[in-house]
């Protein structure tokens, strides 16, 4: 089958957004904690989030279009802090749920089940429950015009996690601490090691 972007064009709605979103495979499953300047912790699921740069250590988070309110949008603008949970098998249902569209005084941990944690050094509520967490700053933002949706950036400020999961070499075992990926929208994948291969350099296979 050859899929032209007419054709993608002329899909129904909620058929091309399945489809779209399908096509680039696994995709990151984490939630992201903010607080507003009221004090409301807020919670929601992002399949966005990004390696931008390790020096500095950076992460990107992509919103869609924000000319209606995006509440974790407004509240990062606002304290310029955020933070990145993985979702974990045992998460997942809970995760989602975050999803659903509460009003921006209602507080999606107290929903869903889920326990603020804060820290003095990130001014955004961590999911307790979670084994990966990680405080970022804002530093950047971009507006991505194609389309209207908003990029940004955040500086690492704080990782916390078990000790048992970082690899001799600094790799993180995100497997041990079960953390899924998402493809689509909604479709939530247990992953599964296949190898880990040295650097690659053209005078060696």
């Amino acid at each position: 089958m050859n899929i032209l972007s007419s054709d993608i064009d002329s899909m129904e709605k909620r058929f091309r957004i399945n489809f779209i979103n399908s096509l680039p495979g696994f995709k990151s499953a984490n939630l992201i904690g903010t607080v507003s300047n009221s004090g409301i912790a807020n919670l929601a699921v992002f399949s966005s989030v990004i390696h931008v740069g390790a020096n500095p250590p950076l992460m990107g988070l992509l919103f869609r279009p924000v000319s209606v309110p995006r509440h974790t949008y407004l509240n990062i603008r606002e304290t310029g802090h955020f933070t990145i949970n993985h979702i974990s098998d045992y998460l997942y249902k809970r995760a989602h749920q975050t999803s659903a569209r509460y009003p921006d005084n209602v507080s999606e941990f107290d929903e869903c089940g889920l326990t603020p944690e804060y820290t003095e050094l990130v001014n955004a509520p961590y999911v307790k429950e979670a084994q990966i967490k990680i405080g970022l700053k804002l530093v950047e933002e971009k507006e991505i015009h194609s389309n209207a949706t908003v990029f940004l950036i955040g500086q690492v400020e704080e990782v916390i996690l078990p000790d048992s999961i970082i690899l001799e070499d600094g790799v993180i075992d995100i497997e041990k601490a079960r953390t899924v990926t998402i493809s689509a929208l909604n479709s939530y994948h247990k992953t599964e090691l296949i190898d880990r291969l040295p650097y690659a350099k053209t005078d060696r296979e």
